[in-house]
């Protein structure tokens, strides 16, 4: 007789052959069920054999082998809270009285437990997934300052910013996303602090989200949640770094959390935000003022200093006399935009080469890179020299840029600046920047504006965002978060 519905059964071996079919025990290796017989009762384990801690279900078992005879007398309520509190020695125990829910739940890690007479199965947190130990990001280091770093288990990334915010009122509230893979989320946040508005959109957003999985994990979430998906400019920031996500809870800010990612968004953020580094704030304030300077140079060269030297370089009238060396000496065979196009199309493959080369073939690669875009380029006339010279300062700031989405975006905007001037001239470079400007400035995340506090303009904050001031100044949260309680 089929089931019509998904609830216990009153028949132990009915509820046993509906899990063992919909898991397919019998198809699939890594699922386990060990039938047992304890107090004269039937039970079953299953759990994944990948997930299940051995230390864990072995202790359960031998807790379960010494209960005691009389327990099987006991009415089934009594053994019920016999079980659970005195017998299982876990922590994390919960009951499931949906079948279905026990399949979500086993295949999410955890260990079920079937008991004959029982109306429910016990849920045992026994998972321990796979895991690294957490290490230093490789796209956010430091000098000096902690070197641990984010890993692809949800459970520790939250444990690393606990132990930095020992905050009773910070929270960790879980969500899971996808109709098939039922990937786990948490969005964290301060109630003392942060907006409750931000953190019902973040939440609704999350639960609103319909799809089979996320296999790309935070990516995924920021196209679902912020969408914008024909803008190149990243709509929030992304770290791996504990520290960093603990800095932005306390503005205000929210986390959230993709297990299976060793990233954390930061929401909202603005394009500011994108520019910082916690290498600032690991030296003086002088020294992180003058970094912050210096990084600020590096990202507006990488943006605007081609375009330019190109403009001034087709159109030599436009320089004083004093700057006459500013243009090139020869413009050799290849139009210089096409120079442009040719080099800026070699490095991001390059780029792309690196990703894929193994560490121990990179400085192969980057002797060839030297040899391509260097000398040799030059020499048989692929290139000219200055082209050489200012692409190079363009794309060290695009490697000195902290936002490696930004960076990316900016690298766009630099090409379409760059046609548009060969094909206008100064007219198609100050359009292009012109609608740069207005794309950003029209830009929200959450209602609140992009290019904030620059426009609208704030100058307490932004004052915060050119010079890095000293810590016991910083003494107000950024008001555009509305945070609930505004001092620090």
């Amino acid at each position: 007789m089929e089931r019509t519905g998904t609830e216990f059964s009153t028949d132990y071996n009915e509820n046993l052959a509906y899990l063992k079919k919909e898991l397919a025990i019998d198809e699939s290796f890594d699922l386990i069920c060990l039938e047992l017989k304890h107090a004269n009762r039937k039970m079953a384990l299953i759990l994944v054999d990948g997930f299940g801690k051995d230390a864990a279900i072995t202790e359960i078992q031998k807790q379960l082998h010494y209960l005691d005879r009389h327990e099987q007398e006991q009415e089934i309520d009594r053994f019920e809270d016999v079980l659970m509190e005195q017998v299982i020695p876990y922590v994390e125990l919960s009951k499931a009285k949906d079948l279905d829910q026990v399949i979500e739940e086993v295949l999410a890690g955890p260990c079920a437990l079937i008991v004959e007479g029982f109306s429910f199965a016990i849920i045992m947190d026994t998972r321990e997934y796979p895991v690294r130990s957490p290490e230093e990001p490789d796209t956010e280091q430091v000098i000096r300052g902690s070197k641990d770093g984010f890993v692809e288990t949800i459970v520790m990334n939250a444990a690393l910013i606990r132990r930095r915010v020992r905050d009773k009122t910070l929270r960790v509230k879980y969500v899971k996303v996808g109709r098939r893979s039922k990937s786990d989320l948490a969005i964290l946040y301060i109630e003392d602090i942060a907006d409750p508005s931000y953190v019902e959109h973040i939440h609704s957003a999350l639960q609103a989200i319909e799809t089979d999985g996320l296999p790309m994990a935070d990516k995924s979430i920021e196209e679902y949640v912020f969408g914008q998906h024909y803008n190149p400019y990243p709509l929030v920031r992304y770290t791996e770094r504990p520290d960093v996500s603990a800095t932005h809870l306390y503005e205000g800010h929210l986390i959230v959390l993709v297990d299976g990612s060793p990233s954390a968004i930061i929401t909202p953020t603005s394009f500011w935000h994108h520019l910082q580094h916690a290498e600032e704030y690991r030296q003086k304030p002088i020294v992180g003022a003058i970094q912050r300077l210096v990084r600020f140079t590096a990202v507006w060269s990488s943006l605007f200093l081609l375009p330019l030297w190109y403009i001034l370089a087709i159109q030599p009238d436009l320089l004083p006399q004093a700057l006459s060396f500013i243009g090139t000496e020869s413009n050799g065979q290849i139009p210089l935009i096409v120079q442009f196009l040719i080099a800026e199309v070699g490095i991001e493959m390059l780029r792309m080469a690196s990703i894929h080369t193994p560490t121990a073939l990179a400085t192969a690669l980057g002797l060839v890179a030297a040899l391509l875009i260097g000398q040799v380029a030059i020499d048989v006339g692929l290139f000219s020299p200055e082209v050489v010279l200012y692409l190079s300062m363009a794309a060290i700031g695009t490697f000195a840029t902290p936002s490696y989405e930004l960076s990316l975006a900016n690298r766009i905007m630099r090409v379409v600046f760059l046609l548009l001037a060969s094909v206008f001239g100064v007219s198609g470079y100050v359009i292009a920047v012109t609608l740069w400007v207005l794309l950003l400035c029209s830009m929200k995340v959450m209602n609140v504006p992009y290019m904030w506090p620059l426009i609208p303009f704030d100058y307490r904050a932004m004052r915060d965002v050119v010079f890095r001031a000293p810590m016991p100044l910083k003494n107000r949260r950024p008001t555009v978060l509305h945070p609930r309680d505004p001092d620090r």
